[in-house]
């Protein structure tokens, strides 16, 4: 890869290139380690003689700006300061805008590998512990000979058929979807399938119902298309379908496992939800995020198999069950968006990686997707059991779990005043990650508790955690 240096006429030809060079390095374009090519390459590239740059070279060495190391070449030096003339924000005519998206909250932002605790009940985290790794490896291994083969262009903004049509018979499998493998829309997680129906529905003022307490990354991404966002109340048997305003154009619901409650919606409730989207004309989403792992009673219908209007777009996601690092998820849409979504999709990203479609089309059509479902399953069953356990045993003088059926996390309420906050900084002092309830509450009254996630936690873990946990409680009174 060639310098980018740009030389004029041929005069002043070592002042233009010491200029360029030094404004390169003051201005981090070229960052500090950064090799410079030999004297030689650089002089061919810009058709000037050797001397002219290696004088230059010896100039701007003598300044301190660069280094040369023998045997390895010339490199900037680490510690060249860098000018900054770059614009504020609050000079920028766009100021208020950008103020309204800084001011955004994260609160599921994941830590860092570096900020991980040694006990992590986050939410939406699975371990890699679990991960198949060699399983993965042969898929990875099958899609760069299947890239190596193709042509070379652009894929599908839609996604890989063979993935559709694995995603399909998945679903339909396990899920009970009715869907064709042109129904589907493959996205970088179910975020972008949020964020790409959101756009094409909304409008700045439009109305969007969602499920209060509710997933609060959705509800964020709604608020900065400019929508405004009723939060409904929930109650045992899901979102309270009379409390939907008139004039609502997209209802955001998790009915299979309310998050972060986690009760699942009654049968009577989704029909009711399904009558008053289609009396609405809204579209609904159902954000079936994981699903897949159940551990009691009769399995249910997805709403969207229960969809005899067109009303509903079913969002799912591999984050749950495979990594969220994969950034691979879907949607499957109805008759009346499809068209406009995939126009969406289009011009975001063009298409999702074809890398990992090809491995994922491979893993799921060999079973290995199923196999470690069913391999994970009984490992979350045991973990959500022991918290259950704990929850109704020694911690059950604050705590008081929500009942649920369903995927990797739970909710505990509290039944008497505990100081959240403080439980969450006293716990992260002896390495065990806490995380609260209250962000995901919008419109209606905080309900205190925590929501605990026991995909990342290894199971031998929990006992430990939750003892510090306690003597924590005991501590605070």
């Amino acid at each position: 890869m060639e310098l980018h240096v740009v030389i004029n006429g041929r005069k002043d030809l070592a002042e233009q290139l010491y200029q360029q060079l030094r404004e390169a390095i003051g201005s981090g374009r070229l960052a500090a380690g950064a090799q410079l090519p030999p004297s030689r390459l650089l002089a061919e590239q810009l058709g000037v003689s050797r001397k002219t740059v290696s004088d230059t070279y010896s100039t701007l060495t003598y300044e301190g700006l660069l280094i040369g190391k023998t045997g390895r070449g010339t490199f900037v030096n680490a510690g060249t300061p860098q000018s900054e003339h770059l614009q504020t924000a609050p000079d920028l005519a766009c100021a208020a805008q950008l103020a309204k998206w800084q001011a955004l909250p994260s609160p599921m932002r994941h830590p860092t590998r570096d900020g991980t605790l040694r006990y992590e009940f986050i939410g939406g985290a699975t371990s890699r512990n679990q991960f198949p790794q060699d399983e993965w490896r042969r898929c990875t291994q099958d899609a760069l000979r299947r890239i190596a083969q193709n042509s070379g262009f652009y894929s599908q903004p839609e996604g890989l058929p063979a993935l559709r049509s694995a995603i399909a018979g998945h679903i339909a499998f396990s899920r009970g979807v009715k869907c064709r493998d042109s129904d589907i829309i493959v996205t970088n997680g179910a975020q972008q399938a949020l964020d790409l129906i959101a756009r094409v529905v909304l409008e700045p003022g439009s109305i969007v119902a969602m499920e209060d307490p509710g997933y609060s990354p959705a509800r964020q991404l709604f608020m900065a298309m400019g929508a405004r966002v009723a939060g409904v109340p929930v109650d045992d048997q899901g979102i309270q379908v009379d409390r939907i305003p008139d004039g609502t154009r997209l209802i955001y619901v998790t009915p299979s496992h309310q998050f972060p409650l986690g009760m699942p919606m009654s049968p009577p409730r989704r029909e009711a939800l399904l009558a008053r989207a289609f009396e609405l004309g809204a579209i609904i989403i159902e954000d079936d995020y994981d699903s897949e792992f159940r551990y009691e009673g009769r399995p249910t219908d997805s709403l969207q198999s229960m969809d005899s209007r067109g009303v509903v777009t079913y969002v799912g996601t591999f984050s749950k069950t495979l990594l969220p690092e994969l950034r691979l998820g879907y949607a499957v849409l109805p008759p009346a968006i499809h068209g406009a979504v995939l126009k969406a999709k289009q011009l975001t990203d063009q298409h999702s990686s074809t890398l990992p479609q090809w491995a994922l089309a491979k893993f799921i059509s060999e079973g290995y997707l199923l196999k470690h479902i069913r391999r994970c399953h009984a490992v979350y069953a045991g973990r959500r059991e022991r918290i259950l356990q704990r929850l109704a045993g020694d911690l059950s003088s604050w705590f008081e779990a929500v009942p649920t059926v369903a995927g990797f996390h739970m909710a505990a309420l509290c039944k008497v005043p505990v100081d959240i906050p403080l439980l969450m900084q006293l716990a992260r002092q002896v390495e065990v990650g806490l995380y609260p309830l209250d962000v995901f509450f919008h419109d209606t009254p905080v309900r205190p508790g925590l929501i605990i996630g026991f995909g990342a936690i290894e199971t031998l873990d929990i006992d430990p955690a939750l003892d510090k946990v306690r003597d924590i409680l005991k501590q605070i009174g």
